[in-house]
């Protein structure tokens, strides 16, 4: 199974941390080292989403208000059949820097995991690829 990562620039750091454990757990992850210069950013981003089989959604204080394109990333995840019950909202943050009403009411009805400490909690990480694996 391959995972598409969707996330914010500024959260790259946890990204890559949730990539390495889904890859410790034998799951292949797209990320944007296959973006190479020159390369069309937008065409690349969707041929990942073409190839990828699930997605998980990090939501961080920094990604509350998102930008277009990754609304687009969701957008697409949401209409594929194929991604139904392998879509995965990842909240990490405090509470108070994520406050529920912050998050989107769809991802209310997908598996959600929240990481309310992400540089301590390897099992909330782990968790992810546990769901990933599960809905395989």
């Amino acid at each position: 199974m391959q995972v598409f990562i969707s996330h914010v620039r500024a959260d790259a750091k946890l990204a890559d941390r949730i990539a390495r454990v889904l890859r410790d757990t034998e799951l292949q992850v797209w990320d944007d080292s296959q973006i190479l210069p020159g390369d069309n950013w937008a065409e690349k981003l969707a041929e990942g989403l073409e190839q990828s089989d699930a997605m998980v959604v990090l939501f961080t204080p920094d990604s509350a208000h998102a930008d277009v394109i990754r609304q687009s990333e969701v957008g697409y995840a949401l209409g594929k059949k194929d991604f139904k019950n392998k879509l995965i909202a990842v909240v990490a943050g405090s509470p108070e820097e994520m406050p529920r009403e912050e998050i989107h009411w769809v991802f209310s009805r997908l598996n959600t995991i929240y990481l309310s400490d992400p540089e301590r909690n390897e099992k909330g990480l782990r968790e992810i690829s546990q769901l990933l694996k599960e809905a395989a």
